[in-house]
Formats: C-alpha cells, structure tokens, sequence
C-alpha cells in the first residue's frame, strides 16, 4: 500500500509480538500490523529489525525495495533497547532501510509513560512496566531521565511474568519434594500442564515434551492461586508489587520528584490485568513513600505511546492525538 510522506510510523516491539501503525498528522490510523518478539540480544540487531519488516508487511506496506522514504518521522519504541549503545545500533539499522527521513529509537518503557500523560501535560513522570519482564523509566521537561538497565537478575531486576512463572515452578518443585514450604502451586502447576506431579513436568520440561515458551502460563495461575489465599503464592505476588514501589520511589528520587505531584504509570500485561492484589498494593505502597504521585494503569495497545511520540516530533495539533488515543485507547 501507498503511505503518504508526512506520516508516522509508530512501531512498539517488546519480547513476545511487535505493533506498527502508520499514523496520519491528522491522529488518523491508516494501516496496522503485529508480528513476533523483538530480541536483538538473540538474534542480532539485523535480525530482530527484519521482525519489524515482517509486521509492516502484514499492515500490507512493503517496507523493502522502493527507492526513497516511506514516512517523514518513524518512532521506534523497541524492548532491549537499554543502553545509549543498543539506542544508536538499533537506530542506525532501521535507518538504513529507508524507511522514514526522520527515525528516533526510545526504550519502550517511554513510550507507556507518554501514553499515560494526561492530554497537554508537560513531561513529566515516571513509568514502570511489568509484562514479560520488568523496567522502569522517567524524565523531567529539562530532559532529564532515570533509567535501570533491566536486563535481568545480573542489573538487580526481579519479577515480570516470566520472573514470576520461574518462581511458581520453584517453588511448586520444592513443596512437592519436602524442601520448601506446603503451596497449592505444588498441584495447580502440574495440573496446568495436564501432568500428574512436578516431578512428571520438570522431566517433560527438561526432555521438551512441554515447550519451555509455555512457561509464561503460569503467571497467571500464580495470581489465581494468590487470590484464593495460598500464602506462598500470595507473598510472591505482595514481593511483586513491592519491587514496582521500589522502582518508581527511586525514579522519582533520583529526578527530585518525590514530593511533586507527577504521573506514575504503570502498565504492561501483568499490572494492565488488574489484580487486586497486586495493584492495591502498589498504589498503597505509593501512598507512603510517594504520596503526591498521579498513580494509573494503562490499558491500550503499547503501540499508542510510540504514535503519541512521533505526532509529537512532527508538531500535530491536539485533536490529532486525542483522534489517535480513540482508536488505540
């Protein structure tokens, strides 16, 4: 399909499946396209770039082969993108496909905190996000930022649903076999699985009879079973929520924002689920270390924070980004 010059596109690529849309000045949404997980760290920058030029071709846009850009502005808000380096690699690759005049790289934490900016808001604030794995980002309107380097236990990094999935399995394994404490994840795990025992799902794991991808499931189980009052279940869940307080009361700090009332936005699958347990005690754990903090959880498609960012680089009007909100939101 043709894409007119003066247009956005806005590209949200996390671990699991990648979103573009093609964005008029207008706030109109032309074209869209999901395909799987961004994973230069795996693949190699190359390679997890050819990712997103397989979701332009499901939004029907040939994204190789024509001479000249596509679009004036891309916005790529892109997971595994946490240092300045992995910034300029990634940048400088989707650069090189022609694929817009104007092409910024952000983390995509910035781009959930862009999306949960009240409309006109300066910005300002501080966004954790939960889904696969765990980050969090702010900025003041100088320019400032604080960031984490989020990539894994080796930064500091715990929870995330897949965090959370180890920790079930570890601690279903233990309970089942004497060494940890008695856990109804000791029944609901395997029976997740349509297996018998732990022991019967860690062989099949181990001999990859259960795809080791599968795994994420039992994020979800951990929450139920939480929910149903399992109290080791319940204090991973309570551990959960106290990291995403951590995260944001030192972002806040660090940016001298612990007293002002700024934003904290939260998203991705595990805190956009809703689980009362979870978000409950986060949002009282806010309360006391944060206490002036704007604290809400964002719900649409990450893809709407890369939009937003990129309306904002080409100067659009207002009405343009409430139009674009509307259609993601």
């Amino acid at each position: 399909m043709a894409v007119t010059l003066d247009a956005v596109l806005a590209i949200d690529a996390g671990n699991s499946k990648t979103d573009v849309a093609v964005v008029a000045p207008d706030g109109s949404v032309t074209a869209t396209g999901r395909a799987g997980g961004f994973q230069p760290s795996r693949t190699g920058v190359a390679a997890a770039v050819d990712v997103l030029a397989e979701a332009m071709a499901a939004a029907g846009i040939r994204p190789e082969g024509e001479a000249g850009p596509r679009v004036e502005h891309v916005s790529a808000c892109l997971a595994n993108a946490d240092f300045p380096v992995e910034e300029r690699d990634m940048a400088r690759e989707i650069r090189r496909r022609g694929w817009g005049r104007r092409t910024v790289v952000h983390n995509d934490t910035f781009a959930l905190l862009r999306a949960g900016l009240p409309p006109g808001a300066e910005p300002c604030g501080v966004a954790v996000v939960c889904g696969a794995g765990i980050n969090c980002a702010g900025m003041t309107p100088d320019g400032r930022t604080a960031r984490f380097p989020a990539i894994g236990r080796v930064s500091g990094d715990w929870g995330g649903g897949g965090g959370l999935a180890d920790e079930a399995l570890w601690f279903a394994a233990r309970a089942e076999d004497g060494r940890g404490a008695l856990t109804e994840l000791a029944r609901a795990v395997p029976a997740h699985f349509g297996r018998p025992s732990m022991h019967a799902l860690i062989e099949d794991l181990h001999l990859g009879r259960v795809p080791s991808g599968r795994r994420h499931e039992l994020a979800p189980l951990l929450f139920s079973v939480a929910a149903a009052g399992d109290p080791v279940a319940l204090a991973l869940v309570h551990r959960q929520a106290d990291e995403v307080v951590s995260m944001a009361s030192v972002a806040l700090a660090r940016l001298g924002l612990l007293d002002r009332e700024v934003p904290v936005v939260l998203g991705g699958s595990v805190l956009a689920a809703g689980h009362a347990q979870l978000n409950d005690r986060i949002a009282a754990g806010l309360a006391e270390r944060a206490p002036r903090a704007l604290v809400s959880v964002v719900t649409a498609r990450p893809v709407l924070g890369a939009a937003l960012l990129g309306l904002d680089a080409l100067g659009c009007a207002p009405f343009a980004h409430s139009k674009v909100r509307a259609h993601f939101g």
